[in-house]
């Protein structure tokens, strides 16, 4: 390509010295110049092959990011897990709470307050049925206008007997439950026919003499007229509003239009806490939560209760008690309503 062709005629010989020896050069020039170049085309692609790849250094670091993510994410995880558990927990109780307090509320309400019939309550004396000091769960029976369970003959009245209590027999089924009693009773006069049954009974017949299972915390009833209203109600206490003075009290008034209202306080535990604790553990819990004092006042007896069960599951307290489950313990709920009483029928 460099080279010339020539005759002597056309070019002198020096002319044809200088183009042969012009081609000589040129192309042992470019022979070194492709030599040179292929290497440096091998190194650029090797370092640009080095450029592509992570270093070890890199890869320690990323690892550990993805691990502080995956540990703060289930940390995330586990708290609205504990969150959500919390909540259910205490929607479950205040569910249990709610539908006792409100039937409560509604026997309570319509309370026959007369003279002339009995009730059986803590600190009732004679001649009215006698309720005395009820050391632990308490319990109470009175006359309520609501319906009840009636005998299967007989002429129904609109007066039931109505009996609360926690069940105190411990091979019975509602063993540390709160039992709700509703009687239907007929009018007075009438026969039953073949079936046994009871009216409503007037002074000087007593609840307690008459139907023994309504004043008793172990008595099975005859009829099965128990029901149990409240399967996680453990403790159940209460105590008189008095209309004289406005004070809390432990003892009734001699006559039943004195009594404002009805102070009660009962203690709840959620379906999966409950599951934590066995029958003795719940006996033991419940005889650990004191009963209403002489001198108290509102909110104060559900005060003392709950720091009974915080001082159960702490370990520094003088109240700790290793025999009891933490996560038990703690799903126990507490709550107190009053329940204003209308006017005396008489």
């Amino acid at each position: 390509m460099f080279r010339k062709t020539t005759t002597e005629q056309d070019d002198p010989p020096g002319e044809v010295t200088r183009w042969t020896t012009w081609a000589v050069v040129s192309a042992v020039f470019s022979s070194h110049s492709l030599a040179a170049h292929r290497p440096n085309r091998s190194r650029k692609v090797q370092a640009t092959g080095r450029e592509g790849a992570f270093t070890l250094v890199e890869l320690v670091v990323t690892v550990g990011v993805l691990v502080l993510l995956v540990l703060l994410f289930t940390q995330l995880l586990n708290s609205a897990a504990n969150i959500t558990t919390l909540g259910h927990k205490q929607m479950d109780c205040d569910s249990q709470a709610r539908q006792l307090l409100d039937r409560m509320a509604v026997d309570f309400a319509q309370w026959v307050k007369r003279s002339d019939v009995d009730f059986f309550a803590k600190g009732t004396v004679a001649p009215n049925s006698v309720g005395g000091a009820m050391t632990g769960n308490d319990q109470i029976a009175f006359y309520s206008a609501v319906p009840g369970y009636y005998p299967s003959s007989g002429y129904q009245s609109p007066v039931s007997l109505v009996a609360y209590r926690i069940n105190s027999l411990n091979t019975a089924a509602a063993f540390n439950k709160l039992e709700r009693l509703g009687k239907g009773l007929v009018w007075n006069g009438v026969g039953c026919g073949a079936t046994t049954c009871t009216p409503v009974v007037f002074m000087p017949l007593t609840i307690a003499a008459t139907w023994p299972a309504a004043t008793s915390s172990s008595l099975a009833d005859p009829d099965l007229n128990y029901e149990t209203i409240g399967p996680r109600v453990f403790r159940f206490e209460y105590c008189y509003l008095l209309r004289s003075n406005g004070n809390l009290s432990i003892t009734p008034p001699s006559n039943i239009s004195g009594i404002a209202a009805i102070v009660a306080d009962i203690a709840v535990i959620d379906s999966k806490s409950k599951v934590l604790l066995n029958d003795t553990q719940i006996t033991s819990l419940a005889g650990q939560l004191v009963d209403y004092s002489a001198v108290i006042f509102p909110g104060q007896l559900r005060t003392q209760w709950q720091n009974k069960l915080n001082g159960i599951i702490n370990p520094n307290s003088p109240d700790y008690d290793p025999s009891l489950p933490r996560p038990g313990v703690s799903g126990i709920r507490l709550y107190e309503r009053f329940f204003y009483l209308s006017p005396p029928t008489l």
